[in-house]
């Protein structure tokens, strides 16, 4: 399948590592331009060397002037932006009963805030074009909220709030707007993630990790390159129309439908 992205610019946040990572080169591996994005200089310059052709910018999108230094070195690349990969890293852990009014605030301080402040960076080419794709990577606790996420829940969930009322607004400009949901995918985040869980239970990682993936229908946790496989696919022209949807990538983890 031809997903028509050869030549189009693709800038991928949080693309130095994990989810992102896979992204970025998935989308790189269909010819598209990328903008690679990250807050360590070794790691976007090796990321950026490694792809066929692709900028990099070191920047904190938590910062109140990153989304435009990063829109503007985009341009400055390769002349425009045509797909947006929000992502970033996650809140600390943190039970429900546990959960402060600042912990709340630096929730969507992290997951939401920054993500609109990039869109209104890229939307009005867009919608000038005619074209986009804006694509969020998300979470299952999204749906199924996860009890020792708490945080990362409320701010996912808040993203994508914003995201399916933006997709409505501006479908008919050409521009899709879609999050990808991973599951349990093998990323330093989630090792990151069974480890805590094991000190938190008097268990081990590995433990967790089994106990994982038995409540995961296919068994496994999932490859990065899988997540970002469902990624590229919602970038290209095949999905023109598919919008304002949630896609889960979760081994049929998630229970309903």
């Amino acid at each position: 399948m031809d997903l028509g992205l050869t030549d189009k610019v693709a800038v991928v946040l949080g693309s130095t590592s994990g989810l992102g990572r896979a992204s970025a080169r998935a989308l790189a591996g269909e010819g598209a331009h990328v903008v690679v994005v990250g807050r360590r200089q070794e790691l976007v310059d090796e990321l950026a060397a490694s792809l066929p052709s692709a900028a990099g910018v070191v920047a904190d999108v938590t910062d109140p002037g990153a989304p435009a230094i990063i829109a503007d070195a985009a341009r400055s690349a390769f002349g425009s932006i045509d797909v947006l990969v929000l992502n970033g890293g996650g809140p600390a852990p943190g039970t429900a009963p546990d959960l402060t009014a600042d912990g709340a605030r630096a929730a969507t301080d992290l997951l939401l805030t920054p993500h609109v402040a990039m869109v209104g960076e890229v939307l009005p080419g867009m919608r000038e074009a005619g074209w986009g794709r804006i694509i969020a990577i998300g979470s299952s606790g999204v749906q199924q909220p996860i009890p020792t996420l708490t945080s990362s829940n409320i701010g996912r969930a808040a993203l994508a709030a914003y995201l399916k009322t933006l997709a409505g607004a501006v479908a008919r400009d050409g521009v899709t707007v879609n999050m990808v949901l991973p599951g349990r995918i093998d990323t330093d985040r989630v090792t990151a993630l069974d480890r805590a869980a094991a000190e938190g239970s008097n268990t081990g990682a590995a433990e967790v990790r089994a106990a994982s993936e038995a409540a995961i229908p296919v068994g496994r946790y999932g490859d990065p390159d899988e997540f970002a496989a469902v990624v590229t696919f919602l970038a290209g022209r095949p999905a023109a129309y598919v919008t304002g949807e949630q896609v889960r990538c979760d081994g049929g983890m998630v229970a309903s439908y």
